[in-house]
């Protein structure tokens, strides 16, 4: 990536080099296409895969949130797990986006949409959504994303969040409690990571 060519950039300009790798999701090997200029581009992140380790079963059916999709190893785990379940996988960057679709089209999960903010209507809400969030756009901006979309969590709905633990997981963990009022733990840690869980007040 170029130096202002960041995974959440919403056009990447580095080269749209697809090629397929193999990943493990929800307990199987699947194939997926992953390409430059987005979100851990080489396969599944350490963060995410703990997150997906961590995290418990998702409910059988429901309206979920992947934050941040990436290529969409979140949201192709919660259809891969429960293919009743509507999911909205969101990110701002359209390629991350064409891949996510692509994917979840190779495996046969029509039921997830991926999608910018502004796919979403603004009465949709969420009984789960699981993110590895994108610490590295700076506080501001992250803490805009999580205000907008953890308070869009369906009464009795949980969020899963993973972050590093040298990033500040337990300043963000703080953040959520004192300034959105919603009551969050640490649900796990593992390999220097903190998987957050934060629940509607």
């Amino acid at each position: 990536m170029t130096e202002n060519d960041h995974y959440f950039t919403a056009d990447p300009a580095s080269p749209n080099e697809r090629r397929r790798v193999r990943v493990r999701l929800a307990g199987r090997p699947v194939e997926v296409e992953v390409a430059p200029g987005i979100f851990s581009p080489g396969g599944l992140d350490k963060g995410t895969a703990v997150l997906l380790d961590e995290a418990p079963a998702p409910p059988a059916t429901g309206t979920f949130l992947d934050l941040g999709c990436g290529w969409g190893p979140i949201a192709l785990t919660l259809a891969l797990s429960s293919p009743n379940a509507t999911i909205h996988a969101l990110d701002v960057n359209e390629r991350a986006l064409d891949l996510t679709r692509r994917n979840a089209a190779a495996l046969g999960l029509g039921r997830i949409t991926a999608t910018t903010a502004d796919g979403i209507p603004d009465d949709v809400r969420f009984d789960l959504i699981w993110s590895n969030p994108p610490i590295r756009v700076g506080k501001a901006v992250l803490h805009d994303l999580l205000r907008t979309w953890l308070t869009r969590l369906a009464p009795g709905g949980v969020a899963y969040l993973v972050v590093q633990k040298n990033l500040g997981s337990d300043s963000l963990q703080r953040w959520i409690e004192s300034e959105l009022g919603m009551p969050c733990g640490r649900f796990a840690s593992s390999k220097g990571f903190r998987v957050l869980e934060v629940r509607t007040p």
